[in-house]
């Protein structure tokens, strides 16, 4: 058989390695593409070494087409045979799902946790799927604090990775702050900052990880409107920048008397008069002043 040869293959000979849970709306899409125009894509296996499968054929790729075929009756598929074992073939068919835009956040967490299990350093993750090495490396750190909600809100567009990563490590005051920068910045909009703070309200009462949830506490926090939230943010901004100009302004005022009371000493009647009132000593507060000015 030459490489990259199409042939038929039965369906009901083919393994799936890794089996995903598709959305159906996914799903019809693709059995609405191949109705109308066709299999574009054979789909790709490898001869199974797997005995317990009782299958001749590994799936490496195309499980949405396998799947669209049989729901259609039909008995054959085209597909391409390639030469790999069973755990390359294994970590083909991970890093295909990894590489799709539309796979399932957990999907993702079992897949770059099992490519990073298997030795894969995040350049190599970030080659074979398509990824950013930042955003790799920035999951990883993620997922070694089992933040799977956080993971899933950054899969899913919700929440910039940085600010994910800020909310993992810092308490609650600074997680605010990071929102407010954020937001400030234009990372974050209204709407996304509602869906931030349920989702902080969610990691806060049922924790990091996917799963049964706990009972909410009994008295309930009432929910802001994406209005009256950032209405909250552009107060909490203002009142920012107030204070930053506040200080700016009393910097100058400080520069400008240090400056001042600088040239004074410098002038010797002024120091003269000093000697002769008996002040030989400038207060340690007032030098500290003069240092930090002109350090």
């Amino acid at each position: 058989m030459e490489a990259n040869e199409v042939i038929l293959i039965p369906v009901s000979e083919v393994h799936i390695l890794n089996p995903r849970v598709r959305n159906q709306n996914i799903a019809e899409e693709i059995r609405r593409n191949i109705r109308n125009v066709g299999l574009k894509r054979p789909i790709t296996v490898t001869l199974s070494t797997n005995r317990k499968s009782g299958k001749k054929y590994d799936l490496v790729c195309g499980q949405g087409r396998l799947e669209a075929f049989i729901d259609a009756g039909e008995t054959e598929i085209p597909a391409i045979i390639i030469e790999v074992d069973r755990e390359g073939a294994h970590i083909m068919s991970l890093v295909e799902n990894i590489a799709r835009r539309n796979n399932n956040p957990l999907e993702l967490l079992h897949g770059i946790t099992y490519l990073k299990e298997q030795g894969y350093t995040d350049g190599e993750i970030a080659g074979k799927t398509g990824l950013s090495r930042e955003w790799i490396r920035g999951i990883g750190k993620l997922l070694e604090s089992g933040e799977e909600r956080l993971v899933s809100a950054v899969e899913k567009g919700r929440i910039p990775l940085s600010v994910a990563l800020q909310i993992a490590v810092e308490d609650d005051a600074a997680i605010q702050t990071a929102l407010m920068e954020a937001y400030e910045t234009g990372q974050l909009s209204g709407a996304k900052l509602v869906a931030v703070q349920r989702l902080l309200d969610r990691r806060k009462h049922y924790g990091k990880y996917y799963g049964k949830k706990m009972p909410a506490p009994s008295k309930k926090r009432p929910q802001l409107s994406t209005e009256e939230l950032v209405a909250v943010y552009e107060n909490n901004i203002k009142n920012k920048k107030r204070l930053i100009a506040k200080a700016d302004h009393l910097k100058r005022v400080l520069a400008f008397s240090a400056a001042a009371l600088n040239e004074l000493l410098r002038d010797e009647h002024f120091t003269n008069q000093l000697k002769a009132e008996g002040v030989n000593d400038i207060p340690e507060r007032l030098a500290d002043l003069l240092g930090e000015v002109y350090a």
